[in-house]
């Protein structure tokens, strides 16, 4: 059996790209997720990888733009007010149709706010932080070892669609230790076959890549192929775990670390005989709302907790599409909402 390592989530996440094969990093020191940037410093030198510490959030993401025109598995991470700064870079690598992941381990807000755990990102992270009609894939991950599962994966989504893989995590996630197991899924080879990549042209024909289309009605085209890509991802990678959905009157719906304590909640609400189910998000886009439409006219209520003022919520309200009540739970600023808070919250609206 493959042991054990103790990790916080922070350095699994680093280690899940080390094992997909990332052979570049640039970040920006921010707290709570530098533990992943002093990690990927160490183990990239060590794999044969290229690190490099930027000078800004700007010139990161800049720089995971040129190393996966050249055909790396290029990662960069950074926290809330970082990954605003990002955002022009994210724009354009959709528009260049180039992969990368993409880690954003959120602080309090908004503006510098503070570094204590939050989930008030979402709407940037799932509408696009960014100008243009693009969509990038969410994963947010509840655990520790389920950081590094997803952050090994991330790298196969991006090069399977040619499309940045974002990872949402918090600073609650990114701290905490827990047990984490390597599997058995190993190293992947440092390349990979990119024909798209911008690796010299001896011998055939030059690539292009470019995001910059003037004429006449080409982005336009270029746009309807993305939207199909979009499409295309939405009906193949909506990932989501559910506990009870069949048999109850609320279900609670939560992602990332908060969802352990709604799913501690529920198991509580079900010992004292309350029908109470939960619905865990783990791609936020392409979001599960075939899944909970469908169970929509047999439910009650839902109740959406998040460490927010409520964003998660409006995707859950569209995707119940008034056939059910839905009611919210948040905390802001870093505030954890509690198993207590969530016990009276469920008794209220029962």
């Amino acid at each position: 059996m493959t042991p054990k390592l103790l990790m916080c989530g922070n350095e699994a996440c680093g280690e899940g790209a080390i094992l997909a094969g990332c052979t570049f990093y640039a970040g920006y020191p921010i707290t709570p997720q530098n533990e992943l940037t002093a990690y990927m410093a160490r183990r990239l030198d060590e794999v044969g990888g290229v690190f490099i510490q930027s000078e800004s959030e700007l010139a990161a993401i800049n720089m995971v733009f040129g190393a996966s025109v050249a055909g790396a598995r290029a990662m960069t991470s950074s926290s809330s007010p970082g990954i605003s700064l990002k955002q022009e870079g994210i724009s354009y690598l959709v528009g260049c149709e180039l992969p990368a992941v993409i880690v954003n381990v959120q602080r309090g807000g908004p503006g510098l706010g503070n570094i204590a755990p939050s989930q008030a990102d979402y709407f940037q992270a799932v509408k696009g932080g960014g100008h243009g009609d693009y969509k990038l894939i969410v994963l947010a991950p509840s655990s520790v070892q389920e950081f590094l599962d997803c952050t090994y994966h991330a790298f196969d989504l991006a090069d399977r669609y040619r499309n940045p893989v974002f990872i949402l995590s918090d600073g609650l996630l990114g701290q905490m230790m827990e047990p984490v197991q390597l599997k058995t899924i190993g190293h992947r080879p440092k390349t990979i076959d990119k024909p798209w990549a911008l690796t010299g042209c001896k011998g055939r024909k030059p690539n292009v890549i470019r995001s910059l289309l003037l004429g006449d009605g080409v982005l336009e085209e270029h746009n309807k192929k993305l939207q199909k890509k979009f499409k295309d991802i939405k009906a193949r990678e909506v990932r989501a775990e559910s506990f009870h959905i069949k048999d109850s009157d609320i279900i609670l719906v939560a992602y990332g670390s908060v969802a352990r304590t709604a799913k501690a909640s529920m198991q509580k609400a079900r010992s004292e005989g309350l029908k109470v189910g939960l619905i865990r998000p783990i791609t936020l886009w392409p979001f599960p709302d075939k899944l909970i439409e469908d169970i929509a006219d047999k439910t009650k209520k839902f109740l959406v907790i998040e460490m927010s003022a409520g964003q998660m919520v409006e995707d859950v309200m569209l995707a119940v599409k008034g056939k059910s009540e839905v009611d919210f739970y948040g905390r802001m600023g870093g505030e954890i909402p509690t198993e207590e808070e969530i016990m009276q919250k469920i008794e209220a609206l029962i």
